[in-house]
C-alpha cells in the first residue's frame, strides 16, 4: 500500500511537470497578434488599444494589429473574439459595454464572463458630461433646469446602446428627474463630430476621447462623472456636486478566447503590467484622465464581475433595453 501511494504521488508529480512544460512556450509570440476593438477608430476604446498595442509590440517583438469591428452595441466585435481560435493570437479590448450588455440585452449568443478569459486590466477613467459649444447652460444645475422646461427636446448622444456613455446618461436622467432623447452612434468618434457641429446637445463620453476637444474649446465640459474631481480637468466639478450620489466611470482591459494557453496569458499580462509601470505611459494615461489598474488576470476578472453586477442595477432601475 505504501509503495502504491509513492507511485501515485510520483505519477501526480510527473503529470504536473508535464503540464508545466506544456504551459511554457519561451518562443511565444512567433507571429502578429490580432487585437479586436468593438468600436470604430477615434473613441476611447480604440485610443487605449493603440497606445497599449504600440508599447507591447516593441516588447513582444511582434506587431499587435488593431482590428476595429464596430456594430451591435459592442456585441459584434465581442462575439467575433469569442469565436476566434484560442491560440494566443487573438485578444479583445474589454470595456464597460461588456458588463452592461449582460443585462441590457435579453438574448445574447454568449456569456462574456464564461466565454472569455481575463488577461489584464489597463485603466479606469471618468466620463465627462459635455455639451455643444452654444448650449444654453453653463452648469449642471442650469442644464437640469433647462431640461425640465424642455422635456424630451435635448438630444443625448452616445457611442452606442449599452456603452458606459449611454448608461451614464440614463443614470443622470433617472437621478435628475429629466427626460432626454437618446441618439446612439457607432462609436464616440462620429458622436463627437455631431456634438461639435451642433447636431446633438450632450454626451457623457469617456474622458480619453473627448478631453482634447474640451481643451480645444470646440465643446464645453459641465462635469465629470467620477466621485472626485479629475486631476486632468481640475476646474470641472463632479456631477455629484449637484446630483448627490451620482457616480459612473469607465474601465478598460484585455481578454482572450476561452482556452487560450496559460503561457500566452502570462506573457501578455506581464507585458501589459510593464507598460502600466512605464513613466511615459503613465504620464500619457494621466493626460487622458486615466488611472492605471495593473494586476493579475484574476483581479481583472473580479473587476468585470463586480461591474457586471453594478451596471445590472442601473439598467434595471432605468428600464433601458436594447432589443
Amino acid at each position: 500500500m505504501r509503495l502504491f501511494r509513492r507511485l501515485a504521488t510520483a505519477l501526480v508529480l510527473l503529470c504536473s511537470l508535464l503540464s508545466q512544460a506544456q504551459a511554457a512556450d519561451p518562443d511565444y509570440p512567433t507571429k502578429p497578434i490580432h487585437w479586436i476593438v468593438a468600436y470604430p477608430p477615434g473613441g476611447s476604446t480604440d485610443l487605449i488599444a493603440r497606445l497599449m498595442g504600440a508599447w507591447v509590440s516593441q516588447r513582444l517583438g511582434q506587431q499587435v494589429i488593431i482590428e476595429n469591428r464596430a456594430g451591435g452595441g459592442n456585441n459584434i466585435g465581442t462575439e467575433l473574439a469569442i469565436r476566434a481560435p484560442a491560440d494566443g493570437y487573438t485578444i479583445f479590448l474589454v470595456n464597460p459595454a461588456n458588463a452592461i450588455n449582460a443585462t441590457l440585452y435579453s438574448k445574447l449568443p454568449f456569456n462574456f464572463l464564461d466565454d472569455m478569459v481575463p488577461v489584464a486590466g489597463f485603466v479606469r477613467v471618468p466620463n465627462v458630461m459635455t455639451v455643444r459649444k452654444d448650449f444654453p447652460a453653463s452648469t449642471v444645475a442650469e442644464f437640469i433646469d433647462y431640461a425640465r422646461k424642455n422635456p424630451g427636446k435635448i438630444n443625448m448622444a452616445s457611442s452606442g446602446a449599452g456603452t458606459s456613455v449611454h448608461l451614464s446618461g440614463e443614470l443622470f436622467k433617472s437621478m435628475a428627474g429629466i427626460d432626454m432623447k437618446h441618439v446612439p452612434y457607432k462609436g464616440a468618434g462620429p458622436a463627437t463630430t455631431d456634438l461639435i457641429s451642433g447636431q446633438v446637445d450632450v454626451i457623457f463620453d469617456n474622458m480619453p476621447s473627448i478631453i482634447s476637444h474640451i481643451r480645444g474649446g470646440t465643446v464645453r465640459a459641465l462635469a465629470v462623472t467620477s466621485a472626485q474631481r479629475s486631476p486632468a480637468l481640475p476646474d470641472v466639478p463632479t456631477v455629484a456636486e449637484t446630483v448627490p450620489g451620482y457616480e459612473a466611470s469607465a474601465w478598460f482591459g484585455a481578454s482572450a478566447p476561452k482556452g487560450t494557453p496559460a503561457y500566452a496569458i502570462a506573457r501578455l499580462n506581464r507585458e501589459f503590467n510593464a507598460a502600466l509601470a512605464d513613466p511615459a505611459m503613465r504620464a500619457r494615461l494621466a493626460e487622458l484622465g486615466g488611472v492605471p489598474i495593473p494586476g493579475t488576470p484574476e483581479q481583472f476578472w473580479a473587476l468585470q464581475r463586480m461591474e457586471t453586477e453594478r451596471w445590472a442595477k442601473v439598467v434595471q432601475a432605468s428600464g433601458a433595453k436594447a432589443d
